[in-house]
């Protein structure tokens, strides 16, 4: 169970502390983009989330949309905030976070995952040995059908772990 335990959990993507990731030696975050960045139907950027990562880019942060979703779908997203992406990532597969610390020759502890599934997002950035941080959904009533899914496991999940006292919803931690 301890494979979907994410090392930090916070409300949204605006409550985390960067300047401490900055000084844990972090260098690139890779952001979720489906009910992380935006609601899964939208294409739209608030000016609050290209404010972010503006902020991000200064802090000399490098940004990288990774999503299980179609170049399609992330390429409104990604043009809008000027990142780098990675299309059809298939997480909890690994690869896709491997390609990306290949690609731009980083070490695993430079890393972290930010995302909104215990399923995809954590899972796999656990797999990886990259930090993990669980946000919680922008919007529960645009999820496809697949993360539909994933939900009423990942609730199965929260069970387990709340039992084992590894974590519970609404409790916030770095």
């Amino acid at each position: 169970m301890d494979k979907f335990v994410p090392d930090m959990y916070q409300k949204n993507i605006y409550v985390i502390d960067y300047e401490g990731l900055k000084k844990r030696g972090i260098k690139c975050i890779i952001f979720d983009l489906d009910n992380t960045l935006t609601s899964p139907t939208s294409i739209k950027t608030s000016k609050k989330l290209i404010k972010l990562i503006d902020d991000l880019y200064e802090m000399n942060f490098k940004v990288i949309i990774m999503s299980n979703n179609f170049k399609k779908r992330i390429a409104p997203v990604k043009d809008a905030l000027r990142v780098d992406c990675l299309a059809m990532a298939m997480k909890p597969l690994t690869f896709g976070f491997y390609k990306i610390l290949k690609r731009y020759h980083l070490q695993k502890s430079e890393v972290v995952i930010i995302g909104d599934q215990l399923l995809t997002d954590i899972w796999g950035g656990n797999k990886t040995g990259i930090t993990t941080i669980l946000v919680n959904p922008v919007s529960l009533v645009d999820d496809i059908t697949w993360t539909k899914f994933n939900r009423i496991l990942e609730k199965w999940v929260m069970k387990r772990l709340i039992k084992k006292d590894l974590f519970a919803k609404g409790r916030y931690y770095e």
